[in-house]
């Protein structure tokens, strides 16, 4: 049996497959801020009982390790080392390889990144305009992230219209609590909107997306480096501006009656913002495209409630002639498919 884990700031998530890929046994937990990571993970895996022989780790970075990565102390040493990069996941991903590897003692872990399907992006779409020793001495570039949604929400939209992946023009759209863009032409990402990090893009549920590089330097400058940190990964965004990190009780205030427009009107700002943000990926990426056979809405938001997606296209006339589909994501699936083949 294959166990494969899918742990982020907010939830653990977690299923279990047969050799042939079917599923078997599955879990999911959210987690609250005050709660022990470790503790709850140790609580839901002793409710496995399958015998297990393979543990797939969906990581979030990857930096310079762009295939499924067997785990030794020494990889993990290295991805420990930039775990800071993506602080809404990398810990938690890393934590859950040492708890894995604590109860399934000698079980082969193997490391899956969402940073993998980005590897091959064009030059001109993942450099930055920055001197080239400080970006070689870095490693500054667009990594890209939510690559294994991305890649299996594609895929599984050429395989509902029966078309060939390798001949399509895709946008995909994953839209959760980080969400993110990328254009795929032919089967390859060819450009995606998050970067270096998770921070850059859309904007998100905590995170502002695209800002004035000079606005980081102020916050640095005001709060000290770990506070701007905290404030542009977990209070900005949807949140920074409305107040609340929930999508769903956003939606939920949007509702209300219209007498309540001077509340109002913060969450409906920070709805319109994020839509337009939505908007605006999509039109540069038909462009770079040069047309678009299929736009896919995936993630918790994206394939959820009809509300986001229905904003932005109708917004949007260059669709008229581009199949759009809602597709609920399996990463977890995709792993697994991925470690079978490593």
């Amino acid at each position: 049996m294959i166990l494969v884990l899918n742990c982020g700031s907010q939830s653990i998530k977690w299923k279990v497959y047969s050799e042939k890929l079917k599923l078997v046994d599955h879990g999911k937990r959210d987690i609250f801020v005050s709660e022990e990571f470790d503790n709850i993970l140790s609580d839901e895996l002793g409710k496995i009982t399958e015998d297990i022989m393979l543990v797939g780790h969906r990581v979030v970075y990857g930096g310079e390790f762009t295939k499924p990565l067997k785990i030794t102390s020494e990889n993990l040493q290295e991805l420990e080392k930039i775990s800071h990069l993506a602080p809404l996941h990398n810990p938690y991903n890393i934590s859950a390889i040492k708890v894995c590897l604590n109860i399934f003692k000698n079980i082969p872990q193997m490391a899956v990144f969402d940073t993998e399907f980005f590897v091959g992006l064009p030059e001109k779409a993942y450099a930055y305009a920055l001197p080239e020793n400080i970006s070689e001495k870095f490693n500054f570039r667009r990594y890209g992230f939510h690559g294994i949604s991305h890649e299996y929400a594609a895929k599984k939209a050429a395989e509902m219209l029966k078309k060939p992946f390798n001949k399509l023009k895709i946008i995909t759209c994953h839209l959760g609590g980080g969400s993110s863009i990328t254009a795929i032409k032919n089967g390859k990402a060819i450009d995606t909107s998050m970067g270096f990090t998770p921070q850059e893009g859309l904007v998100m549920m905590t995170r502002p997306g695209n800002i004035d590089a000079g606005i980081v330097l102020e916050l640095a400058k005001e709060f000290g480096p770990e506070e701007a940190g905290k404030i542009l990964n977990k209070e900005s965004g949807m949140k920074g501006i409305c107040g609340e990190s929930e999508f769903l009780k956003i939606l939920s205030r949007l509702e209300r009656d219209p007498a309540m427009a001077g509340e109002k009107n913060k969450y409906q700002l920070a709805f319109d913002i994020f839509v337009y943000s939505i908007q605006k990926y999509i039109g540069a990426y038909f462009t770079v495209l040069g047309g678009c056979d299929i736009l896919v809405f995936t993630g918790s938001i994206g394939a959820g409630n009809p509300k986001t997606r229905n904003d932005v296209w109708k917004g949007l006339d260059i669709l008229k002639k581009t199949k759009v589909l809602a597709i609920e994501t399996d990463e977890e699936l995709a792993i697994a498919e991925k470690i079978i083949k490593s």
